[in-house]
């Protein structure tokens, strides 16, 4: 009887822990979310399991860049935004500087309106990012991007060409700032000759030449200018002359002929002499003296100019009270062809930026739908279904009391229970 006794009670007891570890294990699940609690409960689930958690901390890392990739993105666009409105300011004040009408001292008053517009200029290109990175600087980040030379007196690029790229998806990559030498370099300065003042020779005593239209000078430099390094081809290659002859008679005018590098041109360009400028290839070109003489002049190499240099040069032009007339045009008319090109530059530059911003959205979209998978794909693996775990532990701690009772019961068993 004795022994019957402890089989009963040790029956009992093993029951009511077996139980206590079902609750246990069913409490667990439920509040880990974990539909397996070791390894060995099903390797190969938890092994996948483990690799869509892997992506999905990835993911959360590509989400993270995103973020602070957008905000780069729109602190440029910003930025860039500000840029073209001061360039655009100061296109206006250069036009009303070309009214003919202004004194010195207008035109003085507009110089300072140009400074302090270059001035903005200076510290939107200077722009720092919130760790103090200058962000047009490219991997010179730390190098303030424009200083002014007291020397040359120009403003001068201190960066470099590089551009930074952010990780936003496998195998995706975004630039995510744009170095000055692109967006600021890269700005083609007015075609023109290198001096209106041509040299004269002979009993020509001297001569300008100007640029009056500059579409048509434009399409003649692009298609004559002669860029070849070659030591065999003449130095003086990019250069015309104006070769001036007596006229046939005492009563004929003097007759006027275009070279370049002293060989006529073909088809050849030729004329008579009068009171009128000699127009040719969208330039005015005025002669003073006799024949017979010559009056020389070379085309402009091409080159760039960044906007503070350009309005440096404007500035300057303004406050030089002995610079009038058509020298005065010829200032403006730089600056502003300048000032456009520069324009054109930013936008484009902000068009690039936006192109950016456009995939950054799309990979946005693309990672967040990864990611719903993802997760689903986990959750089927290894997460418990909420509403079946609790049912279980509900299940586990009903047989846990119906354990309880039954030993509660047992425990008040006497002898005479058995009679």
């Amino acid at each position: 009887m004795r022994l019957s006794n402890n089989l009963m009670y040790q029956n009992s007891i093993n029951n009511i822990l077996k139980n206590q570890q079902g609750v246990a294990s069913a409490q667990e699940r439920v509040t880990t979310g974990e539909k397996y609690l070791t390894t060995s409960e099903a390797p190969a689930a938890v092994s996948q399991g483990m690799l869509y958690t892997n992506k999905i901390e990835t993911n959360e890392q590509y989400t993270k860049n995103i973020n602070q990739l957008k905000g780069r993105l729109e602190t440029e666009h910003s930025i860039l935004k500000g840029m073209n409105e001061n360039i655009l300011a100061t296109q206006e004040l250069t036009i009303r500087a070309g009214n003919g009408s202004l004194s010195k001292s207008d035109l003085a008053g507009i110089a300072g309106e140009l400074q302090e517009l270059q001035k903005s200029l200076v510290n939107l290109m200077n722009t720092q990012s919130e760790g103090g990175k200058y962000i047009f600087s490219g991997y010179q980040d730390n190098i303030q991007t424009y200083t002014f030379n007291n020397v040359t007196k120009k403003y001068e690029y201190q960066g470099d060409q590089g551009q930074h790229e952010v990780t936003i998806a496998k195998g995706v990559e975004i630039k995510s700032s744009d170095n000055g030498f692109n967006a600021f370099e890269k700005v083609n300065a007015r075609l023109d000759v290198t001096s209106n003042r041509g040299t004269a020779t002979g009993t020509i005593t001297s001569g300008t030449v100007y640029v009056s239209n500059q579409g048509e000078f434009d399409k003649f430099h692009s298609n004559n200018y002669n860029t070849d390094p070659d030591p065999l081809v003449s130095a003086t290659v990019n250069t015309y002359n104006v070769s001036v002859l007596p006229g046939a008679t005492a009563s004929s005018p003097d007759t006027y002929e275009i070279l370049r590098d002293g060989v006529p041109l073909v088809p050849p360009v030729t004329g008579e002499v009068t009171d009128e400028p000699i127009e040719f290839a969208g330039m005015e070109i005025k002669l003073e003296g006799e024949a017979p003489g010559q009056l020389d002049f070379s085309l402009e190499k091409p080159h760039k100019e960044n906007v503070l240099n350009t309005l440096q040069g404007l500035i300057t032009s303004l406050k030089d009270e002995t610079l009038e007339g058509e020298d005065l045009q010829q200032a403006l008319a730089s600056g502003l062809i300048q000032l456009k090109n520069a324009s054109e530059q930013v936008v484009f530059t902000q068009s690039s930026l936006g192109g950016r911003m456009n995939v950054v959205d799309k990979v946005t979209d693309s990672n967040s739908a990864v990611d719903i998978n993802n997760k689903a794909s986990k959750s089927s693996l290894v997460e418990v279904d909420m509403a079946e775990a609790i049912s279980e532990l509900t299940k586990q701690e009903t047989g846990l009391q119906a354990s309880q009772a039954t030993f509660g019961r047992l425990a008040k068993l006497t002898l005479f229970d058995y009679i």
